[in-house]
């Protein structure tokens, strides 16, 4: 969304007596105003631009206005002035009343009774409202129109910083090349022109040098904006995609789109990518795939929780989901990831909540299809049955993909991560080293049928018995932790299927083909082996 000085002027010559601007940017949108009421090739008759706040009463310039302050005295004196003027009110929303406090009538019925004045009179005269909260009383909604002043533009903030570095010369900029500014300016995206600023600054200050690497800098403080809002997690991430053991399709299309929202990429006139949803076993990587992502791309990683934005108080649920879409697109390009998306939307075509749960689901759904900021959603489910077919149709995600049993080449590397990652000290590893193939090969082919998170729970059984007798580690404690692990292969053999089952014809499979090559049996295998031992694993 993009400010509109054409529309915002027709508006003052269609003497709209009230305008309504929500933004936290008082000066910046003043600014906007006076570039636009003070400009004969904007606006016909050019006015004159008072500001208000309840603290100062009515200025113009650096002249205040007598006996102001009471705002049924401010309606007074703009009744009563007689040359063409913009009226700008800062905080007005406070006598419009909240959810829990009435609106002051007798102001409310002062406005109304302006409006003649405003739209007859041979003075030209308009009120602005500029206020942080988008509140308008129910008896004046027809009379305020709203007018959108979005946050800064990417030229707007690449105009401050390099304001900022001509201004600040002892700060070394060497290492600062036009596309390293073009990220920084990018990662500030969704701060305000303030927020920026400090943001900016604070990274000047910490070393005397600005280049790509101050990037975190700028993504903590929008950290800030998240936090304020409690609906949202900031997921702080330092795992790569070499953290994820297999997974390679999915990895690849992850790779292929990162940097989709650059400029080179508006060259190939490419689509942003709306997002995936990775669905399949349980602790197969679906979400270390999401903080992957975010290090990858160096966007910031947002978690959404559904039950957050649940509320006991009538409506509040509806615009929980309202501002926490709203926090999403402010801090953009960003990263939304929706976890066990199945469980937040369990209650979607009940009765029980009064269609609570619908209501949600249909602004979120609604919001995945229209959204145009660069805001890419990532979705994971355990049960995929669960989820509304609405959700599944082409439109909403790019792509849906099936994270299943890890192959054996996958397991080999899941082993390779954890043993290269726990395996530090030389006395602690003994006889066993963390990039010994043969031994990987080995642990590979005992786990058949375990998904990741069993994998990294063998590597650390092992490591808990060597330290609990004080000695290095041994091939036995490995084969031991293996023996003594039922998997969820067994254990949830009949869901698995079911899964699999649903994903064949519906679902990209995240593993690449040839990882598969040797796992189309793994059904059957583990019946055998389930078989032979009676229902458990067969010892090593």
């Amino acid at each position: 969304m993009e400010t509109n000085p054409k529309k915002l002027s027709h508006l003052l010559k269609a003497r709209f007596p009230f305008i309504y601007i929500a933004t936290y940017e008082e000066e910046r949108a003043t600014k906007y105003i006076k570039s636009i009421v003070t400009n004969k090739t904007q606006i016909k008759y050019t006015r004159e631009v008072f500001i208000w706040t309840q603290a100062t009463g009515l200025k113009i310039g650096n002249d205040s206005i007598l006996n102001t302050t009471n705002p049924n005295r401010l309606i007074e004196y703009i009744e009563k002035y007689d040359k063409d003027a913009v009226f700008i009110l800062y905080d007005f929303h406070v006598f419009f009343g909240t959810k829990h406090k009435s609106p002051d009538s007798t102001i409310v019925r002062a406005l109304r009774d302006l409006i003649p004045t405003l739209k007859t009179s041979s003075a030209r005269k308009n009120i602005i409202f500029i206020s942080p909260d988008l509140i308008i009383p129910d008896t004046l909604q027809k009379d305020i129109v709203i007018y959108d002043f979005p946050l800064p533009k990417l030229e707007d903030i690449k105009e401050k910083l390099n304001r900022m570095l001509s201004v600040n010369r002892r700060i070394d900029t060497d290492e600062l090349t036009e596309e390293d500014k073009d990220k920084l300016c990018k990662a500030a995206l969704g701060l305000t022109m303030q927020e920026a600023e400090n943001a900016f600054a604070l990274a000047m200050v910490q070393d005397g040098t600005l280049n790509k690497s101050d990037i975190q800098v700028i993504l903590e403080e929008k950290m800030q904006v998240i936090r304020k809002t409690g609906l949202l997690e900031y997921v702080q991430s330092d795992m790569g995609i070499n953290d994820i053991g297999g997974l390679d399709n999915l990895k690849k299309w992850l790779l292929k789109r990162n940097n989709s929202w650059s400029e080179k990429a508006k060259k190939y006139c490419l689509p942003a990518p709306k997002g995936v949803l990775v669905t399949g076993i349980p602790g197969c990587g679906k979400s270390l795939t999401a903080k992957a992502m975010s290090t990858i791309w160096q966007l910031p990683l947002l978690r959404l929780d559904l039950g957050k934005i649940f509320s006991g108080l009538v409506g509040s649920s509806e615009e929980n989901m309202r501002k926490a879409i709203a926090t999403v697109e402010a801090v953009a390009p960003s990263i939304l990831w929706v976890d066990e998306i199945e469980k937040g939307l369990n209650g979607v075509g009940s009765s029980n909540d009064s269609g609570v749960s619908s209501r949600i689901f249909g602004t979120f759904l609604t919001w995945m299809q229209e959204k145009t900021a660069p805001v890419f959603v990532i979705a994971t489910a355990n049960d995929i049955s669960k989820l509304p077919p609405e959700l599944l149709r082409k439109g909403r995600f790019d792509e849906i993909f099936f994270v299943d049993l890890p192959t054996l080449n996958e397991r080999k590397e899941i082993f390779k991560v954890h043993l290269s990652k726990r395996l530090k000290d030389a006395e602690v590893c003994g006889n066993i080293k963390p990039d010994d193939e043969k031994f990987i090969n080995l642990l590979a082919q005992k786990t058949e049928g375990f998904i990741g998170s069993e994998i990294e729970q063998v590597v650390i059984s092992a490591l808990c018995d060597a330290f609990f007798e004080n000695r290095a580690l041994e091939t036995n404690d490995f084969e031991k932790a293996i023996t003594n692990t039922v998997p969820l292969s067994t254990t949830q053999k009949e869901q698995i299927l079911a899964i699999r089952e649903w994903a064949n014809v519906r679902a990209v499979c995240a593993s690449s083909k040839e990882n598969i090559e040797n796992y189309k049996n793994i059904v059957q295998e583990e019946e055998d082996i389930t078989t032979a031992r009676g229902g458990r694993r067969l010892d090593i």
